[in-house]
């Protein structure tokens, strides 16, 4: 399967990146965690590379933020060292593009479109989705999709999809609060699906946070697992 990081970051690219002390520094432009942090690049000299990292972060205007990947334990280390504390673990779900795709969404019940209508601005809107984030998912090159979620009649969730070459990433999924636990997410995610296995994906993929707990069991019981996970330190 793809790597499934180069995935996120070509499905959610930061605006400007450089490399310091051995960490891949991302500049986010307000785009959101992944886009701002600073991943390993050269693992035998990310340890002794942090202050370089952290001086890079601090021109750009931003906290020093650094996202920790599953091969990354001795930069983690050195980084607790320093003081800084884990925030917000994420775990990667993934799963067969054709198994989601299997039950269809309901009729009528979402709309695959790009540029995104301003029905679909507003949704993510609520959902803090704002003009830096929406930012994001314009500077994605390859192909890509906003997906609008219709339930009693009315537009009431929104989701970005995006390939990066076997694999559909997901991104900004939000639904109404109003008009949850009505199966809505669930129909996004599988028209997500079906727009993925119209170009060629292979899997579907998305990143959530752990103590997202209603999203996760949602995922798990559409079928996907658990592929990978990261999380990030601040001070």
């Amino acid at each position: 399967m793809t790597d499934l990081f180069a995935a996120l970051d070509a499905t959610w690219p930061a605006f400007a990146q450089q490399s310091a002390g051995g960490w891949l520094v991302r500049q986010g432009t307000g785009g959101g965690k992944r886009v701002s942090s600073a991943t390993v690049l050269a693992p035998a000299e990310a340890a002794p590379g942090i202050a370089a990292a952290e001086a890079t972060h601090i021109a750009l205007g931003q906290e020093p933020l650094f996202c920790l990947r599953p091969d990354d334990g001795a930069a983690d280390a050195a980084l607790a060292e320093r003081g800084y504390r884990i925030l917000d673990p994420v775990q990667i779900f993934t799963a067969p593009a054709t198994d989601i795709a299997a039950e269809l969404p309901a009729h009528l019940s979402s709309f695959a479109i790009w540029p995104p209508l301003a029905i679909i601005d507003e949704i993510w809107e609520q959902g803090h989705i704002g003009p830096a984030r929406r930012a994001v998912m314009d500077r994605v090159q390859g192909p890509k999709v906003a997906i609008l979620g219709r339930a009693d009649d009315r537009a009431a969730g929104a989701v970005f999809v995006a390939m990066h070459e076997d694999v559909a990433m997901i991104h900004a999924l939000h639904v109404d609060p109003a008009q949850r636990r009505q199966g809505l997410a669930r129909n996004l995610v599988r028209a997500a699906a079906a727009w993925a296995v119209d170009q060629r994906a292979r899997h579907l993929s998305l990143a959530v946070t752990a103590a997202n707990a209603p999203a996760c069991a949602l995922y798990r019981a559409l079928g996907m697992q658990v592929t990978s996970h990261y999380h990030y330190r601040a001070r």
